[in-house]
């Protein structure tokens, strides 16, 4: 397998539980220290060896915009509006072309706050041989998650999102190592495809999950967000 050279950073939310924040900047420019979310997963991405990352837009996209046609960063990164929100899944089946000529691409929430070691998780899905691949972390409160179950060797054995009896902590982090074939199995009869209810539960049995071990959180409320001001570790990547 050649080495994943390419992410898609999944951007394009409206950030309702980050309002009144969201108002006025969009959830993955949201600051933390002054910083804007996106770039620490640009820098992560970039300290890592991804060479293009595909951003998705929707809420205030000129303010993305601006702000990327000021990087100067090693990584290069190309913007895909969309009008109507596609899905998780929905917006890598309508970029496909992206990773043309792939062998395997990341996939990234941008709306967690991460050191996550993306070269681990791209050597573990290069290691196994299956078509994917999901970084998990244990969730303090895994009703709200997307729960793993798994094996011995990290074979996953059931995924079931936001679970009424969950049967572990393990939950879906966000962070996907996955084959190019898995674009094939996107369905393609929906306009708003996900990834936690549509796709990832057809690969249970040929997918791994990889628990994280790093500083990882979903600055998805105020709450968090706050949260993420204050424990934001000081060596993430510039």
């Amino acid at each position: 397998m050649k080495p994943i050279r390419k992410a898609f950073l999944l951007a394009a939310g409206l950030g309702v539980r980050l309002r009144p924040l969201t108002d006025t900047v969009p959830k993955c420019m949201a600051p933390i220290n002054g910083r804007p979310l996106c770039d620490y997963w640009f820098a992560l991405c970039e300290a890592h060896g991804i060479d293009e990352i595909l951003m998705n837009t929707h809420h205030l996209p000129e303010l993305v915009r601006e702000y990327v046609s000021r990087l100067r960063r090693r990584v290069r990164v190309q913007l895909a509006h969309e009008e109507t929100l596609l899905g998780s899944a929905g917006t890598v089946r309508q970029n496909a072309g992206f990773v043309d000529g792939e062998d395997a691409f990341l996939v990234i929430y941008a709306d967690n706050l991460s050191n996550a070691d993306l070269s681990r998780v791209m050597r573990f899905h290069a290691s196994h041989g299956a078509p994917a691949t999901v970084a998990a972390f244990r969730a303090a409160c895994p009703k709200q998650c997307g729960i793993l179950e798994i094996d011995a060797a990290g074979r996953v054995l059931s995924f079931i999102e936001k679970p009424e009896n969950p049967q572990s902590d393990l939950a879906n982090a966000g962070l996907y190592a996955l084959n190019v074939s898995t674009i094939d199995e996107i369905p393609s009869d929906k306009p708003v495809v996900d990834f936690g209810h549509d796709v990832l539960p057809k690969f249970v049995g040929r997918m791994y999950a990889m628990p994280l071990e790093c500083y990882h959180l979903d600055v998805g409320n105020l709450e968090a967000y706050e949260q993420a001001q204050r424990t934001c570790p000081p060596d993430m990547p510039q």
